[in-house]
């Protein structure tokens, strides 16, 4: 069975102040790129056949030191992109009670099918995800393969792969921590296994500052 190791991106300089990040390129912050050396150090010995990531920086420059560290070349995938938080992105959940507060209380009771207004619905980024994850598994059926992508899109692939619906990807998985491991193992027939979830990463090796 395949081994789908599902990891979110590190920490990016909006997760202080707990800006929504969709489509936004946002940077990692510099805590984020130690983050990615973690993941980095955990895939160098992890046996793994492919690593794929989102085209966002972010996500890019988390999964690339690992890539690197496995001997793998890093391939990205447009539809592995973040949900379109619509007019959201770039705000806190504060400046959205002000700006559209029925529409984000919507949004937080109903996640998936009530997105924020011009926004994409959890279905339609399960929809153009979930391909790229099933050429994975058809490709390597024994394999191991590392994606490192977003929060709200890994928490609504878990919940499709799971069984469990979309509008409670929130309330379920509640947060994926940066560059942390969830790992999945989807069935022929039926829900998929959840191996692992949230795994942090390596620490750094004694003695380095």
């Amino acid at each position: 069975m395949t081994d789908l190791v599902l990891a979110r991106h590190g920490e990016t300089r909006w997760h202080a102040e707990n800006r929504y990040a969709g489509r936004t390129d946002v940077e990692l912050a510099p805590g984020g790129h130690r983050q990615a050396e973690g993941l980095a150090r955990w895939a160098a010995g992890a046996g793994l056949d492919a690593v794929i990531t989102s085209p966002l920086r972010r996500a890019r420059d988390t999964a690339l030191p690992a890539a690197h560290a496995a001997g793998l070349t890093l391939r990205t995938d447009p539809r592995l992109v973040e949900v379109d938080f619509g007019e959201g992105d770039g705000h806190t959940r504060e400046e959205m009670e002000t700006l559209f507060p029925e529409a984000l209380a919507a949004f937080l009771a109903k996640p998936s099918s009530s997105p924020l207004p011009g926004g994409e619905t959890g279905s339609d980024a399960v929809e153009r995800a979930l391909p790229v994850l099933a050429a994975e598994v058809a490709a390597r059926p024994d394999g191991r393969v590392l994606v490192v992508a977003h929060q709200t899109l890994l928490r609504l692939l878990l919940c499709h792969l799971l069984g469990l619906p979309l509008d409670h990807y929130r309330a379920v998985f509640p947060r994926l921590e940066g560059a942390a491991r969830t790992v999945v193992r989807p069935a022929p027939h039926g829900p998929a296994a959840l191996v692992a979830l949230n795994v942090p990463c390596p620490a750094e090796p004694p003695g380095r500052a």
